[in-house]
Order: structure tokens, then sequence, then C-alpha cells
């Protein structure tokens, strides 16, 4: 059976020094076979061919070329073939011209029937030849007065025997294992002693059987088949080792290297390049919207997908690099030699590129697309784990960022030794209460009156002041502390509007949510006690949920999102427009609001292209579907106009006020008549609304 992940069965490239040396080879067993040919003379060819002992052999060397006999490390079904007790045998009774050829069928047999590609068949046929033709020279060179068709040597010549065996073993080792070395791109010294102990002890069995096979030949030749016995005992053994090595070492779905042999064979790599001052490259790849197939179209067609995979994989390395499933739908490639980041980031692209070709099961297209993050040692790592470690960092980032391939950057490492500083200052500041919440307005476009408030949290650093979101929200978003934030923002917020409440305030405020927040089994619970401690009522209160916390898990983001409206709360899209949700998909969705980033938003005073026409769409549709659609990030009375005419309900940006401490929200509110109980104070305000400054933004409309 060919193995589907192995390397060995695709040819060399024409000119490249394997190229070359397997064509000399196989030049070379071609001509000796041919020369012994010559020698046998066509009539004692077919005098041979009547015999039926002949036969018996050639049998037996087809079945012992199809049971070879694996040690551990090897792939399965390779290895030592049990023909070879009856090959040589073959040399020492009937001389190398009849062992050559009958070799030479079984091997061209075998290679049929075990998938073997034609030139990886004619080299191997090749190998046995010179192998064979250097073990009777050695016996010509040895035994010249004695040796003679056919042959049957005593106990004084075992000696010539042995050491007829034994250059057999050395010329065919030392043929196969150069043409691996050439094929793995590995110095020739460590392949060639790589298990050498093992395979000469199975060598020597093999071997030593040989002259009691002449012995049963001599006797009768119904002795010869009784030897599949022992053989086919031995084989066994081995193979139940070779099955027990390969399941402790290799994934039983794909055949690819696990965990474990990735981790044994990556250290022994890093320290042969620590020596010879070398780097390693470790290539972490997963497979995105995977967990859909499986979804869908259940798991053994994703089992069958992810075969798929493995095999693309391993024809797209270099020869000598390790792939390896570490779980999932989560691969692993290690590169022993690699010159730099560039040349790694090379082999990730091939990688996806030889995944980006559409693969097709059960009358179906797939369409696969993997992140891959890239760590090399010395540069990035000292060791193996925490190589490991940092290309999962580069892994994520390319995943999180829709890059495809990210090298490891400690810049984005969040568990880099500054990251781990604030996460513990952090910690303790959700203890301290050092959470602070702002508040920018959000006002009609029609009018110019506050519709709403959006809180943003500050956090107030002991030494380094007044944190914006963007510097400590990703280590919330990557740790156990968002629960702790999620819990301090919503009772921060509720409490300031209960306040505002009791003053005559009764604007809607906005709370923004994480992907991991939005997915928190605990979310509704902790919304629905918050607004239950402070006394809000649900419509008060507006979540504001990210694109990306959409797309992540849709399945499991609508059903939480069905779960925050049976609150009675608002939901809004936020930042819509930034590449990642598509205007069919809110359909679906029970959203009141969608507000346009600012990168959109920004596009409808732009006429240099057609991007402001996409936006007018964009709200066009949005409207329709019944959402009212807010226009972030203005900042100028042109945009807001543009806004405005575009269909946009309301608007929020430094245009109309900057996000406002709790403090300041009273007195902006007020001044825009918002805020006021009743009576003489209202009409006050009311007063102080008609003679605003000429500066100060209000209504968009013209005068």
């Amino acid at each position: 059976m060919k193995d589907p992940i192995s390397t060995r069965d695709i040819g060399p490239r024409v000119g490249t020094p394997l190229w070359l040396y397997m064509a000399s080879t196989m030049l070379a067993g071609l001509g000796l076979l041919v020369f012994a040919s010559l020698e046998l003379g066509l009539a004692q060819l077919q005098a041979l061919m009547s015999e039926p002992l002949l036969w018996v052999l050639l049998c037996m060397i087809v079945l012992g070329e199809l049971r070879p006999i694996s040690m551990p490390g090897q792939p399965p079904n390779s290895g030592t073939p049990t023909s070879l007790p009856f090959s040589f045998a073959v040399v020492l009774f009937f001389g190398l011209p009849v062992a050559a050829l009958l070799q030479a069928v079984a091997t061209g047999v075998g290679g049929f029937v075990r998938g073997h590609a034609a030139h990886r068949t004619a080299f191997n046929a090749a190998q046995y030849t010179l192998s064979l033709g250097v073990a009777d020279a050695v016996l010509r060179l040895l035994l010249p007065a004695v040796l003679d068709v056919p042959w049957m040597p005593d106990g004084g010549e075992l000696l010539a025997v042995a050491a007829a065996g034994a250059a057999y073993f050395a010329v065919n080792r030392v043929l196969v294992m150069c043409a691996v070395a050439m094929h793995e791109r590995s110095p020739l010294a460590q392949v060639m002693y790589k298990g050498l102990g093992q395979q000469v002890y199975v060598n020597g069995v093999l071997l030593s059987l040989a002259p009691l096979v002449v012995t049963a030949m001599t006797h009768s030749l119904l002795y010869v088949p009784l030897f599949a016995v022992p053989l086919g005992a031995l084989y066994t053994s081995a193979q139940l080792s070779v099955k027990r090595d390969h399941q402790a070492n290799h994934d039983e779905l794909t055949g690819l290297a696990n965990r474990s042999r990735l981790t044994v064979h990556a250290r022994q790599e890093i320290g042969q390049a620590q020596q010879r001052g070398r780097r390693v490259g470790l290539l972490l790849l997963d497979l995105d919207r995977f967990k859909e197939v499986n979804d869908t179209l259940g798991h053994p067609t994703g089992d069958r997908l992810l075969q798929t995979v493995a095999q693309r994989l391993t024809h797209s390395v270099r020869p000598g690099d390790l792939v390896a499933r570490l779980g999932g739908d989560e691969f692993a490639v290690l590169l022993p030699k690699v010159r730099d980041t560039a040349s790694a980031r090379e082999v990730a692209v091939r990688l996806r590129d030889a995944l980006a070709e559409p693969v097709r099961l059960d009358g179906m297209d797939f369409d696969l697309e993997a992140s891959i993050g890239i760590a090399l040692f010395p540069d990035d790592a000292p060791d193996f784990e925490l190589l490991m470690q940092r290309a999962d960092v580069a892994m994520y980032v390319a995943k999180s960022g829709r890059t495809g391939v990210e090298s490891y950057d400690p810049g984005k490492d969040r568990n880099s030794t500054a990251r781990l500083s604030l996460f513990s200052e952090l910690r303790r500041g959700l203890t301290d209460g050092a959470l602070e919440m702002y508040y920018q307005p959000k006002v009609c476009l029609d009018d110019g009156r506050p519709v709403g408030l959006e809180a943003l949290a500050r956090w107030r650093h002991p030494s380094r002041g007044l944190l914006a979101p963007e510097e400590f929200m990703p280590v919330v978003q990557q740790s156990n502390l968002f629960r702790a934030f999620t819990g301090q923002v919503l009772d921060t917020t509720l409490a300031r509007v209960a306040d505002w409440r009791e003053g005559g305030i009764d604007l809607p405020v906005s709370v923004n949510l994480s992907m991991r927040e939005l997915l928190d089994p605990a979310l509704p619970g902790a919304v629905a006690a918050a607004l239950r401690d402070h006394g809000v009522p649900p419509e008060q209160l507006v979540l504001e949920i990210g694109e990306q916390a959409l797309i992540t898990d849709t399945e499991a983001a609508t059903a939480a999102v069905r779960a925050l409206r049976r609150l009675g709360v608002g939901l809004a899209l936020d930042d819509f427009g930034t590449g990642h949700f598509t205007l069919a998909q809110l359909a679906g969705l029970p959203l009141d609001e969608v507000k346009i980033h600012e990168s959109f938003t920004t596009r409808l005073t732009d006429d240099t292209d057609n991007g402001h026409t996409v936006v007018r769409a964009a709200i066009a549709l949005v409207r329709a579907l019944g959402m009212r659609a807010t226009a972030e990030g203005v900042q100028t009375r042109e945009l807001a106009r543009a806004a405005r005419d575009t269909g946009c309900h309301a608007a929020q940006g430094h245009y109309f006020a900057p996000a406002l401490a709790a403090r300041d929200v009273t007195g902006w509110l007020g001044g825009r008549g918002r805020g006021v109980p009743s009576g003489t104070s209202a009409r006050r305000h009311s007063a102080r609304r008609r003679f605003l400054p000429r500066s100060a933004p209000g209504p968009v409309t013209e005068p």
C-alpha cells in the first residue's frame, strides 16, 4: 500500500545531485544486470526456466519483497526485505546472473504492488543488483578454486560466505543512505549511523539463514517454503514493535508525526544547530473556519479533509522538513535548516498556496485557508518550548489580523514581560477601583439634540497616568480579567445612569462588548443583575457589539445576541465597515442600530473615487432593515452634513464633543436643553440654548 504522506516517490528534479546519483546508480545496475545475463547465455537461461526450484525461489523472493522487516523510527512497509535469505542463497548456489535476474523481477513486482514510483523501483533493482554483484565478487575472490554452479558451502567456507554477506550489507547501505541523505538534505554521516546497530542485527540474522536455505535446496524444493514460517514470525514481531512505536509517535488519522515526535525531533535538531551555528524554524498552522465543515457536514468529512491537508503539507515542504499534527486542525512544520525569517516565510507562503487549491469531497468543493505563525531558533527563542510558544503567538496574530502569515514580534506577544507586568497592575487596579468611565455624547443630526452617551473605559495607572483602552484592552481580552472588567464597567456605568435619572437625565448609555465578553455564557445574568441592583430600566442600556465578535463564531454569537435581546436592552453593531461583516448577515440579528466606523464615514466627503456611493448604499440598506445608522468619528461640520444627507440618524465625534468625564456630562447636556429637572431651571437652560456661540456645534440644518 502506498504511503499517502511519503515523499520518496516524488522524482528528483533533472540535473540535481540526487538525480545524477540515482541515474548513475541505475545505469551501473543495468549494466551489471545485462552483463550477468549475457554470461548466463540463452540456452542455460531456458534450461533454468524449466527448473521448478527457481520458480519456488522467485515466489519466496517476491513474497519477501512485500514483507520487509521495519525497525522503530522507520516508515511503515519499509526496511530490510525478508527476501534477502533467498536472493543471497541463489548467489551462493547459482551465481550472480540468476540471482540478479530473480531479484530484479521480484523488485519490479513488489514495487508495482506497493505503488512505488517507477524511478524508485528502478533504483531499488539497481541497488540490489550492485550489492549482490559485490557479494559474488567477494566469493570469487576468496574461493576461486571451489566456487562452481551449483555450489553448496561446507563448514570451512562459512567465513568466506560471512565476508560476502558483510560486503552485500555495506554496499547496499551506502547506496541507500547516500540517496536518503541527498533526498532529506542531511549530512551523510548523520544518516549513515542512524539505526546502524539495528540494521546490522536484522541483516545478520537474515543473511545467516542463506546457507540453511542452500542446504534445504539440495535436498528438496519442498523444504524451501518452510522458511516462510520463521521469517513470518520475525516479520510479525517486528511489525508489532513498529506499530507500537508508530502509534506512540504519529497521529492516527493523518499518519503525520504527533506532538511527542515533533518535540523529540525538534530538540535534536536544535542541539545540532547550536553546535553548528545554524537556525531552526518552526511554523504553526491553523485552518480557518474548519469548525464550520465539521458542524455542517459531520466529522467523517472533516477527517477526510484533514487527511488531504496532511498530504498537501507533506508534499509542499522541503525534503528533511517534518510535518506534524498537533491536534484538531492545528499543524506544525519543523524546518531543521533555514537561513532566515524570509526563507521560512517562503515555505509558509508555499504551504498556503498548496492549501488554497479547492478540495472536492462528496461532490462539493472546499476552499481551505490557513493562518501560519513563524518563530526561529535562536533569533526568537533559546529552546523548543519557548519556540513553540512564540510560533503560537505569531499564529494568533495572523489569525486575528487575517494576514495569513506572521513572524514572531515581541511587541505583539501578550505573554511578554511587559504584558505580564501590565496584567498584574491591571488586576490590582480593578481591585482598587482604578477604572474610570468617560462618556462621549451622541447627537441627532436633524436638530442637534443629544440622544445618547457611549461609555468608554479609562485606567488610572499609578505611574503612567490615564491610559486609553488600546493600551490595556488586549490584556483584558486575552486573560481571565475580562469578567471582572465587564462587571466593573457595568456597575460603574449603571450607577452613574441611576444618578442621572434621579436628576432628570434619561438618555440611554452604550457599553462596548468584546468577543470574549459576548460569548461568555455568564454575561446575560451579569447584565440582568447589574440592571436590577441599580434600578435601571433595560432600555436605558445599549450593548455595542463589534464586527469581530459576530464573525468569529457566528452561531454562538447569534445565540448570545438573542439572549441579550430577551433582557430588553438595546443592541448595536459597532465598527461596521472595517471589512469583516456583510450587510447580508444583519438581517438575521435583532439589532436596533448600526454604527458606521470612522474609516467608512470619512469616505462620504471623498469624491476622488466611488467610495461615498458604496457608503450611501450601505446606509440605505441599514435603514431598509429597520435599523438606525449612526456615523462615528465625525470631526467636521461638512462630514456631519454629509452623514445627515446620506440618512444617518445620529453621529458622534469631536465635532460635537470629545469623551467627557462623568462630572462634565451634566453641564454639557444642560447647555443643550437636556439634563434639567423641571420649572424655572429648565427654562433658564432653554434660553441659554438659544444664545449659544456660533462656534458651538448644533444642528447641521441650514438656518
